[in-house]
C-alpha cells in the first residue's frame, strides 16, 4: 500500500505515537538492559468470546450440567470436544488443532479470568457499588479496562505501552502492531510501531532523484519538513520523531516485503495450502520480524494483533466454528515456526477479549454480555498441559452469578494473568506498579502472578 502524507501521518499520530508528543519535555523512563530474547504476543478477540464454549468441562457432572444450563443451540456434543489429556476439559471441535500443541506441553488454559478491582464476592457486588469496575459488560469500557488495566478510572495509556517504556530502545520499536491503533500500545514515553497485515507501505514521492518534477518537489519538501533544525524545540523535535518514523517504516517494510523461511509453516495441516485469513497474515509478520530479531537489535519484543467478529448475540455456533478455525490454524502455524526457529521457548501467546458470554444463552442462539471468561496461553516456556483457575459453580443465580443467567464473577484477575507474561518477559519487580497499576491489590494477600511457566 502507498503511504501519502496525510496517510502517514496518521500513522505517526497514532495511538503511541501521540502518547510520545504529548511528553515532550517530560522526563523518558530508563530503559533497563536485558539480557536473552523474549518476545510476547497479545491476540485480542474482539467482541467478547464466549470463553465457555471455547473450554468446556468433560466430567459427566459438570458436563451434564453445561448441557442442560447453556441453551440448547450452544451446546457442543461431548463427543466432538477435543479432549485436553490429563484434564477433565475439552477445547472447541474447531479449536482442535491445538491439541497437538498442548499434547507437546507448549499450551495452558486459563479459567475464567476478568476485569477485577479488587477480590469480589457477590454480596460484595451487590452492597457496594464502588467495588465494581466501572461500566461492566460494555465493549468500549472493557476493552479499555484489558488493554489499560485501570478497573474504576478512565486509560490513557496502556499495559503494552508502559512495558515499553521500561525496555531498551533500537532503531525500531519494539512495541509492534498489526492489529492497529490501540490503546493497549499507548505508552508514557515510547511509541509503537503500527504497521498494516498486508502490502507494503511506501512513502509516496521520496525519490529526490527523480527526474518527474512533482515527484522531486515532494521528496524535497518532505526533507526540508523533517529537518526542522533551527526550528525551534517543538518544531525540531517533531522533525526528528517524523524522520526516525520514516527511517522505521523504510527498515520493517524492508523485512516485511520479502518471503521468509517462516511462511511455509502457515498452511493447513491437512491440505497444505497457505493460510489466508487476516490473524494468520498478521501472524506471519510477527514471525518474520521475530526471525529478523537480530537485525532489528531487539532483545525483546511485544507484539499486538487482533481477530474480529465475536459478538455472537445469535447464530453463535456457526460463527464461532469459523472464527476458531482461522484462529486455531493461525496459531498453530506460529508454533511451528517459532519451533524451526529454535524460539519455542523464548515466545509467548496470549487471548484476550472484552468479556466473556452468559452462560444460559439467549433465544437466537447466541450469548449476551457478561464477564469472567476462558483463555488459551500458547508457548515452550510454560509449565506443560495446564489448567489454571477456577471453573465458576454452574447454578444460575448462585454465588457466582450476579444475575440469573450465568454473568460470572471472575476469580483470576488480569493483573495475576497478563502480570505473570510480564515477568516471565523481564519486567523488573520494581516496575510491576508502573506497568499494573493496581498491582499492591494482586502481589499480596495470597493473591499474585499465576503460576504459568517453568523455572
Amino acid at each position: 500500500m502507498d503511504l501519502s502524507r496525510r496517510d502517514f501521518g496518521k500513522l505517526l499520530a497514532g495511538a503511541g505515537a501521540a502518547a510520545a508528543f504529548v511528553q515532550l519535555g517530560r522526563t523518558a523512563a530508563i530503559a533497563a538492559p536485558v539480557s536473552g530474547y523474549k518476545a510476547m504476543v497479545g491476540i485480542f478477540l474482539f467482541g467478547g468470546n464466549d470463553g465457555w464454549n471455547m473450554v468446556v468441562p468433560t466430567d459427566a457432572a459438570r458436563y451434564g450440567l453445561y448441557a442442560s444450563l447453556r441453551n440448547s443451540a450452544l451446546v457442543l456434543p461431548q463427543a466432538k470436544l477435543s479432549a485436553l489429556t490429563g484434564t477433565d476439559y475439552g477445547l472447541h471441535p474447531s479449536l482442535s488443532p491445538l491439541k497437538a500443541v498442548w499434547d507437546k506441553g507448549a499450551l495452558n488454559v486459563v479459567l475464567n479470568a476478568g476485569t477485577l478491582f479488587q477480590p469480589l464476592t457477590k454480596a460484595q457486588y451487590r452492597s457496594s457499588p464502588s467495588l465494581r469496575p466501572i461500566n461492566l459488560m460494555s465493549h468500549a469500557d472493557e476493552q479499555s479496562h484489558w488493554q489499560g488495566l485501570r478497573a474504576r478510572e478512565v486509560n490513557r495509556d496502556g499495559f503494552m505501552g508502559r512495558l515499553s517504556d521500561r525496555v531498551a530502545g533500537s532503531s525500531v520499536p519494539s512495541l509492534i502492531s498489526f492489529g492497529g491503533k490501540q490503546l493497549a500500545l499507548i505508552g508514557r514515553s515510547s511509541s509503537p510501531l503500527i504497521m498494516p497485515s498486508t502490502g507494503n507501505l511506501v512513502l509516496n514521492g521520496d525519490d529526490g532523484n527523480s527526474a518527474d518534477p512533482s515527484l522531486f518537489a515532494r521528496a524535497t519538501a518532505i526533507s526540508a519538513f523533517a529537518d526542522g533544525a533551527g526550528a525551534g524545540a517543538v518544531t525540531e523535535s517533531t522533525a526528528q520523531s517524523m524522520s526516525s518514523a520514516y527511517a522505521q517504516v523504510k527498515q520493517t517494510s524492508a523485512i516485511l516485503s520479502v518471503s521468509s523461511s517462516v511462511d511455509q509453516y502457515f498452511v493447513h495441516p491437512g491440505t497444505g495450502v497457505a493460510l489466508t485469513s487476516d490473524l494468520a497474515r498478521q501472524l506471519i509478520r510477527v514471525a518474520r520480524l521475530i526471525e529478523a530479531r537480530g537485525t532489528l537489535s531487539q532483545g525483546r519484543q511485544t507484539f499486538f494483533v487482533q481477530q474480529g467478529g465475536y459478538d455472537t448475540h445469535a447464530n453463535q455456533l456457526s460463527t464461532q466454528a469459523s472464527l476458531f478455525t482461522d484462529l486455531a490454524y493461525a496459531m498453530l502455524g506460529f508454533n511451528k515456526a517459532m519451533e524451526a526457529l529454535g524460539l519455542n521457548e523464548n515466545v509467548t501467546c496470549f487471548t484476550m477479549s472484552d468479556f466473556g458470554r452468559v452462560y444460559k444463552g439467549n433465544s437466537q442462539g447466541g450469548s449476551d454480555h457478561a464477564w469472567g471468561n476462558n483463555h488459551l496461553v500458547m508457548g515452550g516456556a510454560l509449565k506443560p498441559k495446564q489448567v489454571v483457575g477456577t471453573y465458576p459453580s454452574q447454578v444460575m443465580g448462585g454465588v457466582d452469578d450476579v444475575s440469573d443467567d450465568g454473568r460470572f464473577i471472575p476469580t483470576v484477575s488480569q493483573e495475576e494473568y497478563i502480570g505473570a507474561i510480564a515477568r516471565w518477559h523481564g519486567v523488573a519487580e520494581a516496575d510491576m506498579p508502573y506497568v499494573f497499576p493496581n498491582w499492591p491489590t494482586w502481589s499480596g494477600g495470597g493473591r499474585g502472578p499465576l503460576s504459568l511457566f517453568q523455572g
